[in-house]
């Protein structure tokens, strides 16, 4: 698992791509290989990196291009993940 986590630091870190647009790849392809942990992973971690809602929604919409029907499931999933998000934050933000 240590191995797995350099290889995912070190994939996602900044390079000629930045850490969001990996991070918004990432979920493109955990939506269309169906991938439940994953999507909330990559959601999560595209937030942290910058994305926007409006930029993981064109996400799930490629995703759902590439994927087909059942990318329109999970690509539901990633969206009902992303709300929860939302939804925490603004617990959070209200908290302070």
């Amino acid at each position: 698992m240590n191995g797995f986590s350099e290889l995912h630091r070190a994939s996602i870190s900044e390079g000629a791509l930045s850490s969001k647009i990996k991070e918004l790849i990432a979920l493109g392809i955990a939506i269309t290989v169906r991938c439940d942990g994953c999507i909330a992973y990559h959601v999560h971690d595209s937030i942290k990196a910058g994305a926007s809602a409006e930029e993981i929604m064109e996400t799930i919409g490629v995703a759902i291009l590439m994927g087909g029907g059942p990318s329109v499931v999970y690509g539901c999933e990633a969206m009902e993940a992303l709300s929860q998000f939302a939804n925490l934050e603004q617990h959070e933000t209200a908290k302070k």
